[in-house]
């Protein structure tokens, strides 16, 4: 190991995720954003994303209430139906590449827990039993009456929505037992009907895991743009690290604070897993260079 640990959080957090046994991956909304979604921090932000909201005056918490789905069904789907179809188009950046990498190389394995429910995650290719999302996922839909339907998955053809008035057009996703409207299964604000039947089947795994690496060897924790304005992954993130003794490397632009003895990083998740990795590649080529001889 190398003195520079103090001085440079780059080189300290290449250094933990080359002596470490396994990997725990945190990601809030920060994670998305340099793929190109919307950056929902504030009202400001949310109605660039969604004009019809600021013309309403509703806040992205007012917004995602599931209210709408059984008061405007065709004004819920709009919102939820335009975020669906976003997150379809959407690319992963070079950051998930990175991350799966990671995992890959660990010798215990690793595990992702995510409040996004955007589905990045999966389409790069993470293993979906080693994957935990605490708010759902917005390609899974469940029945708004709960008539003892399984959640399904969502239609493949897009729905079409008006952007002008932020509503779809029918026909409205339904519920394949019953007929009634269809809601993704996300936890929402003010949301008591939620079906976490999956999600919790997801946090039993990763305590299993979880029991299968304390005494493996070091723990890295990796949690990329996740804030205090909702801090399910960040509690979760400091938490895990202090119950496993491991290293908590917070990349987050804005809130890279973290308590004593652990890593932040005041920058994107892109950039900040890019400039570990090339890092982390430097520092195990220098390992395996061959030392001169007398």
């Amino acid at each position: 190991m190398t003195t520079s640990r103090a001085s440079d959080p780059i080189q300290q957090a290449a250094e933990a995720l080359a002596s470490a046994r396994a990997l725990v991956i945190g990601a809030g909304a920060g994670m998305g954003v340099d793929s190109g979604l919307p950056d929902f921090r504030g009202r400001e932000g949310f109605w660039r994303a969604y004009p019809m909201a600021e013309r309403l005056g509703l806040s992205f918490a007012e917004m995602a209430n599931p209210r709408w789905f059984r008061h405007d069904p065709a004004f819920a789907w709009g919102f939820y139906g335009h975020r669906l179809n976003l997150y379809r188009a959407t690319t992963p950046h070079p950051g998930f590449a990175i991350l799966r990498r990671w995992m890959a190389q660990m010798s215990g394995g690793g595990f992702v827990v995510t409040s996004n429910v955007d589905g990045q995650f999966q389409r790069a290719g993470f293993p979906a039993d080693h994957l935990v999302e605490c708010h759902g996922r917005i390609e899974l839909f469940q029945c708004l009456d709960s008539c003892g339907a399984e959640l399904f998955d969502a239609p493949a053809d897009p729905l079409v929505i008006d952007m002008e008035e932020l509503r779809a057009a029918e026909p409205l996703p339904r519920c394949p037992r019953c007929g009634g409207i269809a809601r993704p299964n996300i936890l929402m604000f003010g949301d008591f009907d939620w079906d976490w039947s999956l999600t919790n089947a997801q946090e039993r795994r990763f305590g299993e895991w979880l029991s299968t690496v304390v005494d493996a060897g070091p723990i890295v924790v990796v949690e990329c743009g996740a804030g205090t304005a909702i801090s399910t992954i960040r509690s979760l993130c400091e938490r895990t690290a202090e119950q496993l003794g491991g290293t908590l490397i917070r990349i987050n632009p804005r809130e890279s604070q973290v308590p004593r003895g652990h890593i932040g990083l005041p920058l994107g998740a892109a950039e900040g897993l890019d400039a570990i990795d090339r890092r982390l590649a430097r520092l195990r080529e220098s390992v395996s260079e061959p030392g001169d001889s007398d």
